[in-house]
């Protein structure tokens, strides 16, 4: 699948440390054994490798191993795009970015970026870097869709004011909008069963605005899933969407729609049936959620 995706004419690809644990950066290494070249990689670090406390986060002593990690796995002595996974409340940034740039220094990291970063801490590690004197991320990889559109608001307006590239995922929010006949069935209901419960009164509003614009694909003679990731697409300061396809049959629907453009009453049409700037259930950030306060005493009575 990845060499048929390369053939295609992808040249990103995207994974990280997490991802199977480890397992998935050691298949894409694989794979590009003898096509490193040809892309540019682009791997995560930050959420749990472990149960230790310090196989997680942002601190310099962690990122030091990460790397290493991700290095041996992916078979390469560099890595083109190093993005930090969840912004980690328990680590100054500005220990995180000095770590960081001492990657890009040595030459094991060309660039670096984060991962599901609400817009003030974008803004924060923008001001970190110029103030600290350390490389800034390059980048912001946010969960984008028709069905959750909240980072419309704040996070691709801040990318676009600091000249990030926008890498978004999850065009398909976990299968809702890939055209199956039974959207709430899929491989992740067991792991995320609250994104899909249609006892949920979310879910039920979604499954009505699933069909709507099954509706409005027909009518514009696309697939769903071409529709999904043209709407994705269609937004300035998106800078590419990254599929995840489980089968070759799905790859092959994704490659064909690549080039699809949405008219613009198609897209006034989708702004009907789903609101900008808003997002149909919250439980399809589960990990994105702010921290709750620790320590109750801390609570003003």
């Amino acid at each position: 699948m990845i060499h048929t995706a390369l053939d295609a004419g992808i040249n990103f690809i995207d994974t990280a440390d997490v991802y199977s644990r480890g397992e998935s950066e050691e298949i894409v290494g694989k794979a590009l054994k003898a096509r490193r070249d040809d892309v540019v990689l682009a791997t995560k670090f930050a959420l749990p490798m472990g149960p230790d406390a310090n196989q997680r986060g942002g601190s310099p002593r962690w990122i030091k191993r990460a790397v290493e990690d991700s290095l041996r796995r992916l078979g390469t002595d560099y890595i083109d795009l190093y993005q930090m996974h969840r912004p980690d409340p328990d680590t100054d940034i500005d220990e995180t970015l000095s770590a960081l740039s001492d990657l890009v220094r040595s030459g094991k990291v060309r660039a670096i970026g984060s991962s599901t970063f609400p817009a003030e801490l974008i803004v924060e590690a923008q001001w970190t870097a110029d103030k600290g004197g350390h490389h800034r991320f390059r980048t912001e990889q946010p969960r984008y869709s028709i069905l959750s559109r909240t980072i419309e608001g704040g996070v691709l307006p801040t990318a676009q004011r600091h000249g990030l590239g926008v890498l978004t995922y999850g065009p398909l929010s976990s299968g809702w909008l890939s055209g199956r006949a039974d959207p709430t069935r899929g491989h992740r209901v067991a792991a995320v069963p609250q994104a899909f419960d249609l006892s949920i009164p979310a879910n039920q509003v979604r499954l009505e605005a699933v069909q709507e614009l099954s509706k409005l694909a027909a009518q514009a003679g696309v697939p769903l899933s071409h529709l999904a990731t043209a709407f994705v697409l269609s937004h300035p300061a998106v800078t590419s969407v990254l599929i995840g396809p489980r089968t070759p049959e799905q790859l092959d629907d994704l490659l064909a729609g690549a080039n699809a453009e949405l008219s613009a009453e198609v897209l006034d049409r989708i702004d009907e049936i789903v609101p900008p700037g808003t997002e149909i259930n919250p439980a399809d950030n589960y990990l994105a959620a702010s921290p709750a306060i620790g320590d109750k005493r801390l609570r003003r009575r």
